[in-house]
């Protein structure tokens, strides 16, 4: 079992101390770039993924890197919506 696939099977327990860093890792692996406005975006963030038009947007945790449950549910639809697309 490779790294990813360990962090995408934590992920999927909603684990109550899942990090920022851990859920780029993720993205990464899976083909989203991580995108800001800039500046003015504060903490809004969104992975992309061209190659199958999907879009992920959230605000980044802070003052933490903890992200919260609704995060992780949100994230796990579009990564399952992503496996459909591959079938």
């Amino acid at each position: 079992m490779t790294k990813i696939e360990k962090l995408l099977q934590r992920l999927y327990s909603l684990p109550k101390d899942f990090t920022y860093s851990e859920l780029k890792k993720i993205m990464k692996s899976l083909g989203f770039i991580e995108h800001t406005k800039g500046k003015t975006s504060g903490s809004r963030v969104a992975f992309h993924n061209q190659q199958h038009n999907l879009i992920i947007r959230l605000h980044k945790p802070h003052p933490g890197n903890i992200l919260k449950r609704y995060q992780l549910v949100e994230v796990i639809k579009i990564i399952k919506k992503l496996g459909d697309n591959d079938e």
